[in-house]
């Protein structure tokens, strides 16, 4: 569950957090990489309720629109699902029109959005975050004739709505691999991250992220910091920094930019970016890798179903077989980072190999016995987790209850480290 914030009552250091994202982020953000789609798009566009601009549909084709939380530049998370969509249009040819909404506040300002993009005759709507899944299944309801699809929710119906999700604790896993040989070869024995909310998603990235740590460097700890924040440049380094300052000697992120790569190279020391293959471009020197999305894939099934009325709402979510996770420096075609440790390099490749079988998956991670970061056991010898526990769903029409939910920071992560309240 990507984008959780309606989760959460956070008062006022969020609310200050937030504020200050919405009003710093676009001045922060690199340069926009689709300004020309972008400008195409917004010449023939018709104003919508909330301000935000409206594309026209195309005749002729199966025109699907995509409504994105942050700025299609910003080397992270949304820039990524840009990569997917312009992947989808190449793929389906003229069979397919596409169109993006940039930037679109989460809760009323996104429901206005997605039934001006129904309303304006669109045949299909990917929603790409998490403050949109509430937004989407009232305009669902109301246009049964569209198709919608959310992205990193829990929520769906049995026609028009589904949600979508892969296992990116998986690459977490192996990053945290990668992190702790790095750690270990250094001597700091010490690795940081970036957490951006205290949610399930987040927490259980983190703690694959400890696990896959400790299978290389059974000394070294994971330092935490919670930014409130998906998308904030500026608490992004900040956090990046205390870290390094604190004596760690690898940072990862699990936010939406790669500040804290840049922060690393200006330490001369090791980060790990996220979302988006291009994470490590600010600095490959001191870039290990990036677990990041390939939405393309996903994107083309679904518009195939949809186009040939096969449909229906579903929970999806995809394993690294599927082709639409990776890892950069170890998929087909290419070299791992200057910086990752040769020793670990074919224990990671093994185990990725493993996944892309399909032979091992995040409930393999997450099997006992598993203890807490206070060296409390939380997962008994042999059992399992299951996917309401890594999500922390209870009380969802249509999904089991969680049991061991995931409300818990795992072993390897430092012993004062606690989940915000």
């Amino acid at each position: 569950m990507r984008h959780n914030r309606s989760w959460l009552v956070l008062g006022l250091l969020v609310a200050v957090a937030l504020v200050f994202a919405a009003c710093a982020a676009p001045a922060s953000a690199p340069a926009d990489t689709g300004g020309e789609t972008a400008a195409a798009e917004s010449e023939s566009a018709a104003p919508a309720e909330s301000g935000v601009q409206i594309p026209e549909v195309e005749e002729g084709k199966f025109n699907v629109a995509f409504v994105y939380v942050g700025p299609i530049g910003d080397g992270g998370w949304t820039y990524a699902h840009n990569q997917g969509r312009e992947y989808l249009e190449e793929q389906m040819g003229d069979q397919v029109a596409t169109a993006y909404l940039e930037s679109v506040p989460e809760g009323a300002d996104a429901e206005r959005v997605i039934r001006n993009l129904a309303r304006k005759g669109f045949d299909a709507v990917f929603t790409t975050s998490f403050g949109y899944m509430d937004p989407t299944e009232t305009v669902a309801e109301e246009f049964p004739d569209v198709d919608f699809v959310h992205v990193s929710g829990f929520k769906k119906n049995d026609t028009n709505f589904a949600n979508l999700f892969g296992a990116m604790e998986d690459m977490k896993y192996l990053t945290g691999m990668i992190a702790g040989a790095r750690a270990a070869e250094d001597g700091s024995n010490r690795v940081g991250y970036v957490a951006p909310f205290p949610i399930p998603e987040v927490i259980r990235h983190a703690n694959a992220a400890s696990l896959g740590m400790r299978q290389t460097c059974p000394e070294c700890q994971l330092d935490i910091r919670w930014i409130f924040t998906w998308f904030y440049p500026d608490l992004e380094r900040q956090a990046a920094e205390s870290m390094f300052d604190a004596g760690a000697s690898v940072v990862i992120t699990g936010a939406d930019t790669p500040g804290p790569v840049q922060v690393a190279g200006e330490r001369d020391l090791w980060g790990v970016g996220y979302d988006s293959s291009n994470a490590c471009d600010v600095d490959p020197e001191h870039c290990l890798t990036v677990p990041y999305w390939n939405w393309g894939p996903e994107y083309v099934h679904l518009v195939e179903q949809m186009m040939a009325g096969e449909f229906t709402g579903a929970d999806i979510y995809f394993e690294v077989d599927s082709g639409a996770l990776g890892l950069l420096g170890f998929m087909d075609g290419q070299e791992p980072q200057p910086g990752v440790p040769e020793s670990v390099i074919p224990q990671v490749q093994e185990i990725l190999g493993k996944m892309e079988a399909g032979e091992f998956t995040r409930f393999d991670i997450f099997t006992g016995p598993i203890k807490n970061n206070k060296g409390e056991e939380i997962v008994p010898e042999g059992v399992t987790l299951t996917q309401s526990d890594l999500e922390g769903l209870s009380g969802i029409p249509g999904r089991e209850d969680c049991t061991i939910c995931m409300s818990w920071l795992a072993d390897g992560i430092v012993p004062d480290a606690e989940i915000p309240q």
